[in-house]
């Protein structure tokens, strides 16, 4: 059983990277303690919050053997089978399809509250892994020996000691800041506006990027004819689309998308978003690592945000239990040098690539357009790009 005051791991976050990650160790049979301010019943029954994931294949395999892909409702999971690029009122538009198998889907989308959900269930079925609800960590330090950390909790103020400090807190981290690790912040001056929509027109299970000027929107297929609508606008113009009626919101977001979907109606809250990109200076410290939007926060565009979360939960996991099965010290330099170099590895050419294409795609400058038609054009003929795309996104475990 788990000594709460001595863990071997204290993960803080419960959101969906730090709950991976405790699932991620739950086999080694390593006590784990996973640290969160919110109350245990946000925790367990997460609040709809407009957000709907795009998982890849490898995603889904990584939750497959957790047992969390079970747990979804199988009404839940919406696969995509399609993805388009549109640039403004152009015709012309990147298409992403499969090649090897016309009836597989590129991926699947989840809504957040639903992962969130089946995430805790899980965790719920280890004796290894504990939940501390409505503690506030107040100061997190480290040294060669072990890990400390300072709560304010219900019962007073607590001390946790763990060989190895992971934190899941977010994009704006405090235990980052606290363990002097700094991050480059990337504020993008918008603001993502989501709520689900019902549309008399077929989505054909394909997610379209529609790219104009001023504004961008996406359109991600649910249910039978139902979708995900994702409005991304300048920050000054998100508080007169917040006002807007439910009326005339509706006719707003059907111009916004061009009428592709025909009449629309509002089936949810409206909810919103600043979008800001986060990528830390270091992944780790002195028995510390960072995981998920604390180490990474992406730009939604390219929907990379939980599956690249995912990965490093994986990655640490997998050289947490690759030393334990050796008789090494978990926390120790070596054991985080290599989740570092795998895990840069991987999300920095993502983050920065994604950077270029928001650049590209929401400079209102007309040569902007130009050159917005110019790639979707070489992106289109450029065979390998596309089945890049396209890997990345069925690879399986």
């Amino acid at each position: 059983m788990l000594e709460l005051n001595h863990p071997d791991v204290a993960i803080i976050g419960a959101g969906p990277a730090g709950l991976s990650v405790a699932l991620c160790l739950a086999r080694s049979g390593l006590s784990i303690c996973v640290i969160d301010q919110q109350p245990l019943e946000t925790i367990a029954n997460a609040p709809f919050d407009g957000r709907d994931i795009a998982m890849n294949h490898l995603s889904k395999g990584i939750l497959e053997e957790l047992g969390v892909w079970q747990r979804f409702p199988p009404e839940a999971v919406h696969p995509l089978k399609d993805a388009k690029v549109i640039n403004g009122d152009s015709p012309y538009t990147l298409h992403f399809e499969r090649s090897d198998d016309s009836h597989a889907p590129l991926g699947y989308l989840v809504a957040n509250h639903q992962i969130r959900r089946a995430l805790y269930q899980q965790v719920q079925q280890h004796d290894n892994i504990q939940l501390l609800t409505q503690a506030n960590v107040t100061n997190v330090h480290t040294n060669a020996a072990d890990g400390v950390v300072e709560l304010e909790t219900t019962d007073g103020t607590k001390t946790l000691r763990a060989a190895l400090v992971v934190a899941a807190d977010s994009r704006f981290s405090a235990v980052r800041r606290m363990m002097g690790i700094s991050a480059k912040m990337k504020d993008y001056g918008r603001v993502m506006m989501v709520c689900n929509m019902e549309h008399e027109k077929d989505h054909e299970h394909t997610a379209r990027e529609c790219f104009f000027y001023g504004r961008t929107c996406a359109i991600l297929p649910l249910g039978p004819n139902q979708s995900s609508i994702v409005i991304t606008t300048p920050s000054a113009r998100s508080a007169e689309l917040n006002n807007l009626s439910d009326e005339d919101f509706t006719r707003e977001a059907e111009q916004m998308i061009d009428h592709r979907l025909g009449k629309m109606t509002l089936l949810s809250e409206r909810h919103s978003y600043p979008l800001v990109g986060a990528m830390s200076n270091r992944f780790i410290g002195q028995r510390f690592a960072l995981i998920g939007d604390a180490a990474v926060g992406m730009h939604p565009v390219t929907a990379h945000g939980y599956n690249l979360g995912l990965r490093s939960a994986d990655t640490l996991a997998s050289q947490i239990i690759k030393a334990q099965q050796s008789g090494k010290d978990i926390g120790s330099a070596w054991v985080l040098g290599n989740y570092e170099i795998r895990h840069k590895l991987l999300s920095k050419p993502v983050y920065d690539g994604t950077n270029v294409v928001v650049q590209l795609f929401t400079d209102d400058n007309p040569l902007a357009k130009v050159a917005r038609n110019a790639a979707l054009r070489i992106g289109n003929r450029l065979s390998p790009f596309k089945k890049l795309v396209t890997q990345r996104l069925i690879q399986e475990r």
